[in-house]
């Protein structure tokens, strides 16, 4: 039997999208507002694009390509590489467990929990993430070398301060968008606060908790290898002392082992991400 499509109420009134180009169609002016400072504020910028794609300047990207392209497969200078690719990942890694802590530790007091929760620290809490992920990476390892000396320790570090500001804000996120039922039946019955969390809030967000984790792990190998830049070790330290020194094949290795890094944590992740959602 067919079903009958349900009929709209005598005083129900639906009211189609304005076309395109209406006076009333706000999505319209905002992009075409968007367009026109795009279009501006490449107009005030001093771009030659006659020297950009002149005939010289394409042959000596040509010849800088090339040489990057061209990487240095040597057994002594591989020998060096491999450590430093382990280095990486454990930069990575480290500081995300560790974010991930610090990040859960600040999300509960930057979240209500409940209607009636009067989350007394949540601003305190969303300030003190606000500013902890307000600071680029490169910064706060800056900041702690001075501290802590050349090496992966104060690049662990900053790049678990950065993520915990990001994960915490995520967390906390999660933890005010679950759903209520569950939480609310264990409360009226007296359940304690961090037991309704364990067994009511926390089941549910664990998910999405685990699937922000994995993606800040997949951006911290990129940010790991950028950190030792400013000596905080890794791949990134080799990359900043052999391109210093234009040694182009030696910095197409360090290139490559970056980029084979990267996709094997995207390739982890994707999977584990398959895993848990079977």
């Amino acid at each position: 039997m067919d079903r009958i499509p349900p009929q709209p109420a005598a005083n129900e009134v639906y009211r189609l999208p304005p076309p395109l180009f209406d006076a009333r169609c706000r999505a319209c002016w905002f992009v075409a507002a968007a367009l026109a400072l795009v279009v501006a504020s490449f107009w005030t910028l001093d771009l030659q694009w006659a020297r950009f794609v002149s005939l010289d300047a394409l042959r000596r990207m040509g010849r800088f390509a090339a040489e990057l392209l061209s990487p240095n497969l040597e057994g002594a200078f591989l020998r060096k590489l491999w450590p430093a690719a382990l280095e990486t990942l454990a930069m990575s890694v480290l500081g995300t467990l560790l974010a991930v802590a610090g990040g859960l530790v600040l999300a509960l007091p930057a979240s209500k929990l409940h209607a009636d929760d009067r989350a007394r620290w949540r601003p305190v809490a969303r300030l003190l993430l606000n500013v902890l992920r307000s600071i680029p990476e490169l910064m706060w390892a800056a900041l702690l070398l001075i501290a802590a000396g050349l090496g992966p320790f104060a690049g662990t570090l900053a790049l678990a301060l950065h993520t915990t500001g990001v994960l915490g804000r995520l967390f906390a996120e999660a933890i005010e968008n679950a759903s209520p039922g569950p939480s609310f039946a264990l409360r009226v019955r007296g359940v304690p606060e961090g037991r309704v969390f364990l067994y009511a809030t926390l089941p549910q967000i664990l998910p999405q908790l685990v699937s922000y984790t994995l993606y800040r792990w997949e951006n911290n190998i990129r940010a790991a290898a950028v950190l030792g830049v400013v000596g905080a070790g890794g791949l990134g330290q080799m990359l900043a002392f052999h391109l210093g020194l234009f040694q182009m094949p030696e910095t197409g290795s360090v290139l490559a082992a970056m980029i084979l890094l990267v996709a094997l944590v995207d390739v982890g992740s994707y999977a584990a991400r398959r895993v848990m959602s079977r």
